[in-house]
């Protein structure tokens, strides 16, 4: 009895514990998000992405899938099993939900207040709502054939956490119990199917709309399967590059040129074997502790950038559209924007997503509690 009073106590303790953060790693997660930004600015400036400095900078995501899985792993390989599922999953929707929930709201918000389109009265109050739920609740509804048929109108980055979900179920299902045995050949198989697509659609520029939702899938199945392989294998990659160096090495695979002819090729090759090698030196590096805060905060709002920059977006492109604004005007405001974006994501986080996610939390542990006691 005594033996089972300890182990519970234990796992209560697990359930909500905090582990070390590779700190390197969350800074470049917000480097990543930072470029996602500036890549959807530049999509509505310079549309040909041959054009574009940043053109290969919806890699990003692919970046974030092979984070996701290296974290997952991290955090729950050795506590899933005490934990169990469903516990799992709610700790899931607390990190993650909230956020698809704000993001949904704001694009409501744009949606119905946008100065230079109005949307709402060609759409009307029943579409409207069908766009609202399907962003918030992570049903896909391409409804606007004039925005590109997103999948989630309302906020179209959403599309990668529908499929982050999934890797989530996946994960707490099956993943954590497979031997390396089994994840090896299954990694393999997810790439020879990643290289497929690429070659399929031309580029690894899908999963976001409905002429190409099926790659998600395969840019999902083979980066997330990856991450899980580099913390299970222990490949870190001692190193002093520090998160200057490290930076500088993600850019370079947003940085890359864009060329129509081969970037089924230079596409897979980035994804398949830079970014898990990225990963691994990001979890080895010695980071000096003046770069702490910095990695810290790129961190804290990656998320949330990621999650609220495109509805003001579109307001954005509905500006281009009607005001035909200059070039010189539009590099002038696109940093300024940005800036702003992230001075707004910031309060966000601090006084919208966090307060709810310490409420959620507290709520979880309590549960588990009286659950187990």
């Amino acid at each position: 009895m005594i033996k089972q009073v300890t182990t519970l106590h234990s796992a209560s303790k697990d359930l909500l514990k905090t582990r070390t953060h590779y700190i390197v790693l969350d800074g470049l997660r917000g480097i990543a998000a930072i470029a996602v930004v500036i890549f959807h600015f530049m999509e509505f400036v310079v549309p040909d992405y041959a054009d574009s400095f940043i053109g290969h900078a919806y890699l990003a995501v692919d970046f974030f899938f092979c984070l996701s899985g290296f974290v997952v792993a991290y955090a729950y390989d050795s506590r899933i099993k005490k934990l169990g599922t469903w516990e799992f999953f709610k700790m899931r929707l607390i990190r993650l939900q909230p956020m698809v929930f704000i993001g949904a709201i704001i694009g409501l918000l744009t949606f119905l207040l946008d100065p230079f389109h109005h949307f709402y009265t060609q759409y009307g109050f029943r579409e409207t709502v069908t766009m609202f739920l399907s962003s918030a609740f992570l049903i896909p509804h391409p409804a606007m054939p004039e925005r590109y048929n997103n999948l989630f109108y309302f906020n179209p980055p959403t599309w990668s956490l529908f499929w982050e979900y999934i890797a989530n179920i996946f994960y707490a299902v099956l993943l954590w119990r497979l031997h390396k045995k089994i994840l090896i050949p299954l990694t393999i198989l997810a790439a020879c199917t990643l290289i497929y697509t690429a070659r399929q659609f031309g580029n690894l520029s899908i999963g976001w709309g409905a002429e190409n939702w099926i790659g998600g899938a395969a840019r999902l199945f083979y980066s997330f399967l990856a991450g899980i392989l580099v913390y299970r294998s222990k490949w870190l990659i001692r190193n002093r590059l520090g998160f200057l160096g490290m930076g500088i090495l993600l850019a370079v695979a947003f940085l890359v040129p864009y060329a129509d002819n081969i970037n089924w090729i230079t596409e897979p090759l980035i994804v398949l074997f830079y970014f898990p090698l990225l990963v691994a030196l990001g979890a080895g590096v010695t980071l000096s502790s003046g770069t702490q805060p910095v990695c810290k905060f790129l961190g804290d709002i990656s998320y949330p950038l990621y999650m609220v920059h495109y509805p003001f977006l579109w307001v954005f492109l509905s500006y281009i559209e009607t005001q035909h604004p200059t070039m010189p005007q539009l590099y002038v405001q696109i940093p300024v924007i940005t800036l702003l974006l992230i001075a707004f994501t910031y309060l966000v986080l601090k006084a919208i997503d966090e307060p709810i996610r310490k409420y959620y939390r507290a709520r979880l542990k309590k549960e588990f509690k009286q659950t187990h006691y």
